[in-house]
């Protein structure tokens, strides 16, 4: 028998010499171009078309190969899965949005672990928003360089109905939070950051320019730990005085809050101006909670009728033509409609502080969103580009937003 029948033959499929890989492809069927004759995306190797997935998924593959890719996908379940996990890592990379976590991570963290095991010393419900502010703002300070801590930010409000600007950095925004939050700290017995700067006024304004002008050389990253140390202080100081917190109030010098009130103050500033450190670092920053929010709006709408009235006595005449109306009264009202998260209603007595919102005496109806409203409060929103709508008594519209503007301060 001839052993020749043992010999390979080289023009056997199966024991051939596998061709050299090159730029084209040469698998049976493509034509000199390398597509497919008759048409169609070329056929690849199964090997060619796997390293391909890579450079598909960053829709980096010339359209041929793309569509080669594409039509082997529907073929190979392993390729297909491969090729779902490489575009899933690329969407990570190329995120448009932000990564940081959703604002109401935390609440509902906090909140499922204490009905597993409720603390002993539980915090307020009406100082949640500030612990839950306080600490997004630490989140966002705490992988700043130096660059980032003497950036520059322009704080903004409205005083005697103008828009308003103060310059400083970042540092310099962190030292107003904490000699501001310093009014709460003196309220409840603690130390004062102050303690030794005269201040001309025991304002907000007043304290934080006397700190501004005494810190030589001026606020550095040094400044967090203090702020952030304060703000554990007041949070764990309120916690223990729960009971006797209503007959305690704050003053910041031109006025006084309730120490609730205070505390849902200082958390809304301690977003606004986190809001102003994001935007001059360019980083994104998400507005509270719902329900933070929803408190938010509800201290500003409850403040509008005293702004109102001390607004009156100070101008020539009260919104629409003042009426006496007897204290505890239903009088002439506005609609405060605030839609989207921390939305409600509120109705705005519009004669005197001391009158009721009334709906039978509504004469004018405003719409808002409530980051919006809450941007309007802050002197970041001027009154006429505020109002998304408007139904009613044109000037006692135009005098409550601008009421709403001149909540705002340094």
């Amino acid at each position: 028998m001839s052993d020749d029948r043992l010999e390979p033959s080289a023009d056997d499929p199966a024991t051939a010499p596998a061709p050299a890989v090159t730029g084209e492809s040469t698998a049976p069927g493509n034509g000199a171009d390398g597509t497919r004759e008759g048409g169609g995306p070329p056929v690849l190797e199964h090997r060619v078309l796997k390293s391909l997935l890579g450079a598909w998924a960053l829709a980096a593959c010339a359209p041929e190969e793309t569509a080669a890719v594409e039509e082997h996908l529907g073929e190979c379940g392993a390729c297909a899965d491969e090729a779902l996990r490489l575009r899933g890592a690329v969407g990570l990379l190329q995120r448009p949005e932000s990564l940081d976590l959703d604002p109401g991570l935390r609440t509902r963290v906090l909140e499922s672990c204490l009905k597993r095991r409720p603390p002993r010393i539980p915090v307020p419900d009406w100082a949640a928003a500030y612990d839950a502010e306080t600490a997004r703002l630490d989140a966002l300070l705490q992988d700043f360089g130096d660059t980032e801590w003497h950036a520059p930010v322009r704080l903004r409000w409205y005083e005697a109905d103008e828009a308003t600007t103060r310059r400083t950095t970042v540092a310099g925004v962190i030292a107003h939070l904490l000699t501001v939050d310093g009014l709460v700290a003196v309220a409840l017995g603690l130390d004062d950051p102050l303690d030794g700067v005269p201040a001309e006024r025991p304002t907000p304004s007043a304290r934080t320019e006397a700190y501004w002008s005494a810190a030589h050389p001026p606020p550095t990253r040094s400044i967090r730990a203090p702020w952030r140390a304060q703000t554990h202080d007041l949070v764990r100081t309120v916690s223990f005085t729960d009971g006797r917190a209503g007959r305690m109030t704050v003053p910041y010098g031109d006025f006084e809050l309730p120490l609730h009130d205070a505390m849902l103050d200082r958390a809304f500033e301690c977003w606004v101006h986190a809001e102003d450190i994001a935007e001059a670092v360019d980083y994104p920053y998400e507005p509270p909670t719902g329900r933070h929010l929803h408190r938010m709006v509800d201290l500003a709408a409850r403040m509008l009728p005293a702004v109102l009235e001390a607004r009156r006595r100070s101008g020539p005449k009260a919104p629409g033509g003042r009426r006496l109306v007897a204290a505890g009264a239903p009088g002439r009202s506005l609609r405060l409609e605030i839609e989207g998260s921390g939305g409600g209603e509120w109705l705005i007595p519009l004669d005197s502080p001391a009158a009721l919102g009334s709906a039978e005496h509504e004469v004018a109806h405003i719409a808002l969103d409530g980051s919006e409203f809450c941007r309007l409060a802050a002197g970041h929103v001027s009154p006429r580009e505020a109002a998304a709508g408007q139904v009613g008594d044109k000037e006692a519209i135009s005098e409550v937003l601008l009421a709403a503007a001149s909540l705002s301060r340094m």
